[in-house]
Parts: structure tokens; C-alpha cells; sequence
């Protein structure tokens, strides 16, 4: 039951060319930056990555994409990262984009054993009835483009249907763990992370602070430690590493006097 591993590198150590990942993270924010830098310096690629966005130039998945390291990219943004723009346009990289909330259910159905389910996002649009350039080719032609997907009516609404999402592994960051794999995710960085580790096969969350079995409340998991295989204490330096990715500050106010 013991799922605390002694180092990222041990962690990732079987994650070779080819395979697929699901990553947490927005932006900056869950981002699992140790378990992805062990797996920069293992040296892993033609990856097949499932995350909201790639990361930033040089930060998170953004080291990988910048060594060449990442095939295919399935995510629903794409701002914010030149390298990721420059190698979709030039045919380097396939990129499949969906609505947010469909990649979201996507990786949940994946991993609660959900095959396939409709939703009415993208109807109408190239999400729904295909086109959408997956790879360009040398010359700015599409090289690979998405296909038709299956429409039905239900109650006098159309939707779309979409498959459920599963990984060879997936890679998650989290606030506070224990040694059975039970986690709690901290504010925002609750958003993907806990569907990235459903979706994969074997999932490796890093920890910024890591305690007994029991010291967290039952009520307060996010996650229960079925989905989690692997578990990496994060250093004190580590776990406070964490980026702004927009820094916003509020100017100082000169105009009057507060008073008591």
C-alpha cells in the first residue's frame, strides 16, 4: 500500500518513446514540474500528451515541446506559447482542440470506464463535422484533418458524440498527499489535475507535503488513492516553486487619507 517512490526519476523511469501522457495543470497553475523536468532528463520522446495547454515557453510541458520531445498534443488551449505555435504551423506538431469542458469530461469518462457520451458543445461546428487541421503539411496545406463525428437528437437538441479519454500514464501535482496515494489539490490546481489522474493507466502524482495514512480527513480527499500507482515527495524548495504566469499588481493609491 506503501506508494511513495524515492525520487522523480524512479518514478518516470518507465515511461518511454511513444507513450501517452495526461498532465495537470492551467497555465502555470498544478503543474507536476518535477516529475516532467525527471522526465525531460530522461530523455522520453515522440510523446503523445493530453493537458489543457502545453505549457509556456520553457515551463512545464513547454521544456519538452522546446526539445522536440512531444508528437501529438490533444488540449483545448494553445495561447501564450510561441514554440507550440510555430511548430503546428510548420507541420511539426499534431494538435486536436476541443472545448475545455469536453476535454474535461473526456479524461472523467475515460476514467470511470464511460466509453463514449454526446454533448451538445461543438454541434454546428468543425469539432462536430470534421475539417479541422490536426497537422499541417511543409507546403501550409493540412496534411491531417479531424474527422466527421457521429450527431444525434435527443429532446429536440442535437449533440455530438465524444470518446473517453485514457493514457499509458498521467502526471499530477498535489498539495498534500499520503502514502496510500489520497490526495487534496489546492484551489485551482484542482481543475484538471484530478481527471488527469483518472485517466491514466498508472499515475504519478508529486506531493508538496506528504502524511501518514489517516492524517487526512476522509471528507477532505480529492482523490482517492485508487488512481494514483506512484507517489513523489516534493523538497521544500521544490514545492514552493511556484510560477506566476501573469504577474497582475494594483497600482498605489496617493488620492486621500485613510483615517481611523
Amino acid at each position: 500500500m506503501d506508494k511513495v517512490v524515492a525520487s522523480a526519476a524512479e518514478a518516470v523511469a518507465d515511461i518511454g518513446g511513444g507513450a501517452s501522457l495526461a498532465v495537470g495543470g492551467f497555465g502555470l497553475c498544478g503543474v507536476p514540474a518535477v516529475l516532467i523536468g525527471a522526465l525531460y532528463e530522461r530523455g522520453s520522446g515522440d510523446l503523445r500528451v493530453v493537458s489543457n495547454n502545453c505549457g509556456l515557453d520553457g515551463r512545464g510541458l513547454g521544456r519538452l515541446l522546446a526539445a522536440g520531445r512531444i508528437a501529438r498534443v490533444m488540449g483545448s488551449y494553445v495561447g501564450d506559447n510561441k514554440e507550440f505555435a510555430r511548430q503546428y504551423l510548420a507541420g511539426e506538431l499534431e494538435v486536436e482542440l476541443m472545448p475545455q469542458g469536453t476535454l474535461a469530461e473526456r479524461m472523467r469518462a475515460g476514467g470511470a470506464g464511460i466509453p463514449a457520451f454526446y454533448t451538445p458543445a461543438g454541434v454546428g461546428t468543425m469539432v462536430a463535422e470534421g475539417g479541422m487541421p490536426w497537422r499541417y503539411a511543409p507546403d501550409g496545406g493540412v496534411a491531417v484533418a479531424s474527422p466527421a463525428k457521429e450527431v444525434r437528437e435527443f429532446g429536440g437538441t442535437e449533440y455530438v458524440l465524444e470518446e473517453g479519454i485514457t493514457t499509458d500514464f498521467a502526471l499530477v501535482r498535489a498539495a498534500k498527499g499520503d502514502r496510500h496515494g489520497n490526495l487534496v489539490f489546492d484551489k485551482a490546481a484542482r481543475n484538471f489535475n484530478p481527471l488527469c489522474a483518472m485517466a491514466g493507466r498508472v499515475t504519478l502524482a508529486e506531493v508538496e507535503e506528504l502524511v501518514e495514512p489517516g492524517e487526512i480527513d476522509p471528507d477532505a480527499v480529492h482523490l482517492p488513492g485508487v488512481f494514483v500507482q506512484r507517489v513523489v515527495e516534493l523538497t521544500p524548495e521544490e514545492a514552493a516553486d511556484r510560477p506566476i504566469e501573469k504577474l497582475t499588481v494594483s497600482a498605489s493609491s496617493t488620492r486621500g487619507t485613510v483615517r481611523a
